[in-house]
């Protein structure tokens, strides 16, 4: 009683949780290269399978852009290292230890789990025995797989060489290390689709293995080769140099080098790499691409060669201006802030396409009183952006032209089909360029039938500005219309049994790309379908035009066989006939006119049973061949005996003029 004063209530409120009091929100900043290693997914980099072919797919891009722009043939070599997990931490400079508790490690094994394995492998080689004692067809019973855990990941050292045109010495650090910096910002064709480039693979390495990039570049006529070893300050997004300088170039060499290790799978996305290296072969046969996979085991080593085809190479994109139909308020607020012109007028002439002087009088005057030609751009109000914004949203403009475009052209698209897939015919189609929301685009289409490596049914291959889009095919605009747009038994195409390969490449300054991922494009666009669509039947047509005449020529073949088959009986039978018209008695006259001198003949013996089937086969080879004739030259197939041609080296500088046509290219030598 006399013990605590505190009544039982008080003292259940004193032994309740105080109440947190909430932390201040501080305001936090996120840099480009934060951001990108937080959501690398977004850049392709969702495992470390995909991650190796993302890797190797923006470095062979980069390589081809840097050769294209000066004109160069590219030459691309590409070679994955593995490298073991002893190798990686000697480079590291980590010692390897013995496991001390082995339950710790998530891939440890109890007595109960490895009794159940060993039990059911029991069973499986006991099935597979009483298969094959009863002759049954007995499949390879697979390798026991440990679990892979968390801890065993596999590393790679990836390296790309190329002859394009090298960097300038200073500008390395930042075009590596430095997210959201590069030269391929702009209004043009470009094969990036985020412009990272190398920089993600740079984010990957730091995050998976922590090690630098390499890089080694060289310009023309530049006599040292400039070497830059360096990682990237996630968190500032600046470089951090390693070690930055020059060294000797004796063998006069331009282009670059860069190596990077990083964590991959090379089991899991060796079959979409090699995919991505032939489907860039297709759609670029002017380049010469060398592959490599180099590991410890020497059986499993891979080394494919894509051997140029042409030294004919698509023009550079150019840089264009922006149409008036395509811009919002945010960019006009841009370009009024970096243009160098003084006034409304000049601005609008200048700084968008399909905009002449007449034509931004007439917009100037149409924007209201308090608009005027010599107004100051820099001084333009919100509200007579707006204006301007709205003007452009509802103004009529010629649509842009293509010229800025770069197709890979359908002589080279053809080229390449043949190369890759060596296919009993094919087609291709190249059509005009045509807009969506104010962006130029082109569609190129090619149809083969047969071919290596192709299986039965569509075999669907997309490009968005000449680079091979692997991922979610599906809901793609080319697979969509390949698939429910296309009536191929009106070509005569087997759409389930032939062998058809279904290309589409379409080009564009902006290329509408769904998802995060940017792997393909949207069906919504009723543009670009209609393209796609038209493009394709365009193809079928003309090979509806081949496959007609080579089942005409079939059934010729055929007709022929039928006829050699009853020379036999119908020479046989004719000449009994003329036996019979002989008279028995020779001193009776035959009359029977015209035919008088056959009889005489068939009764000296001079024409026998032989000499009619002689006869009947020259005269269906005769027939056969004049057939045969013309289809020949309907199909442009020349009689004329091959003569051995001499070509010119493809190193060799020569002035020359070449004149393009889709099936070849005439090439004029000066």
């Amino acid at each position: 009683m006399g013990g605590s004063s505190e009544s039982p209530i008080e003292s259940k409120k004193s032994n309740s949780k105080t109440p947190r009091k909430p932390k201040e929100t501080v305001l936090k900043q996120k840099s480009p290269a934060e951001f990108f290693a937080e959501n690398k997914n977004i850049a392709g980099f969702d495992n470390p399978g995909k991650s190796l072919y993302t890797t190797v797919r923006e470095l062979v891009e980069n390589a081809l852009d840097s050769a294209e722009s000066i004109s160069e043939l590219p030459v691309v070599e590409i070679t994955i290292e593995e490298i073991i997990r002893s190798k990686f931490n000697s480079m590291i400079g980590l010692v390897d230890r013995e496991r001390i508790d082995a339950a710790l490690y998530d891939d440890f094994e109890t007595v109960k789990a490895r009794e159940k394995r060993l039990a059911k492998e029991a069973r499986a080689q006991e099935l597979q025995a009483k298969n094959a004692s009863l002759g049954k067809k007995v499949k390879d019973t697979p390798a026991s797989k440990g679990f892979k855990g968390r801890g065993e990941a596999s590393f790679y050292r990836v390296t790309c060489k190329d002859n394009g045109k090298g960097m300038p010495h200073d500008d390395i650090p930042n075009m590596f290390g430095r997210v959201l910096s590069g030269t391929k910002y702009g209004l043009k064709q470009t094969r990036g689709k985020f412009g990272l480039g190398a920089k993600m693979a740079l984010i990957w390495s730091k995050m998976s293995t922590g090690l630098p990039i390499e890089i080694s570049s060289s310009m023309k006529k530049q006599n040292y080769t400039s070497f830059c070893r360096l990682d990237i300050d996630i968190h500032k997004n600046i470089p951090h140099i390693h070690l930055h300088e020059k060294r000797e170039n004796g063998q006069h060499w331009h282009g670059a080098e860069i190596q990077v290790v990083i964590e991959g799978n090379w089991t899991t996305y060796r079959s979409k790499i090699l995919h991505y290296m032939r489907q860039m072969a297709v759609i670029t046969p002017y380049a010469q691409f060398q592959f490599k996979f180099v590991t410890d085991a020497p059986d499993k080593n891979v080394t494919v060669r894509f051997a140029r085809r042409t030294d004919v190479m698509p023009p550079i994109p150019l840089e264009t201006k922006h149409h008036p139909s395509s811009v919002d308020l945010l960019l006009i607020k841009r370009l009024i802030t970096e243009t160098s012109k003084q006034n409304l007028l000049q601005f609008l002439q200048h700084e968008f396409v399909n905009i002449s002087k007449p034509h931004a009088e007439r917009l100037i005057g149409e924007m209201g009183p308090d608009f005027s030609s010599k107004m100051a751009v820099k001084s333009l109000t919100s509200q007579q952006l707006v204006r301007i914004h709205q003007l452009f949203r509802q103004a009529k403009f010629d649509d842009p032209s293509g010229h800025c475009l770069s197709p890979a052209g359908e002589y080279n698209l053809r080229l390449g089909i043949i190369k890759e897939l060596h296919p009993d015919m094919v087609a291709t189609y190249s059509g005009s360029a045509q807009v969506f929301e104010g962006h130029p685009f082109i569609v190129e289409a090619g149809i083969s039938i047969g071919g290596k490596d192709v299986k039965q049914g569509l075999n669907i291959f997309r490009f968005a500005n000449r680079i091979p889009l692997l991922f979610e095919q599906g809901a793609d605009v080319v697979t969509r219309t390949a698939l429910k747009r296309i009536n191929w038994n009106n070509y005569k195409i087997n759409q389930v049994q032939d062998k058809i390969g279904v290309f589409v490449s379409i080009v564009s300054t902006k290329i509408p790309f769904k998802g995060t991922g940017k792997e393909y494009i949207g069906d919504d666009i009723t543009e670009i379908a209609s393209a796609v669509k038209s493009a394709l039947q365009q193809c079928c047509i003309q090979l509806k035009s081949k496959i007609v005449k080579r089942l005409q020529a079939r059934e010729q073949q055929e007709r022929k066989r039928n006829l050699s088959r009853y020379i036999p009986d119908a020479s046989g039978a004719i000449y009994n006939v003329l036996k019979q018209m002989i008279p028995s008695q020779p001193s009776k006259k035959i009359r029977y006119g015209d035919d008088e001198e056959l009889l005489r003949k068939v009764s000296d013996n001079l024409i026998t049973k032989e000499t009619l089937s002689e006869k009947l086969a020259k005269h269906v080879e005769q027939v056969d061949y004049e057939m045969a004739l013309e289809y020949a030259t309907q199909s442009g197939v020349s009689e004329e005996p091959k003569e051995t041609i001499y070509i010119q080296s493809l190193e060799a500088e020569e002035k020359k003029i070449d004149l393009h046509t889709p099936l070849f290219v005439f090439r004029v030598f000066q």
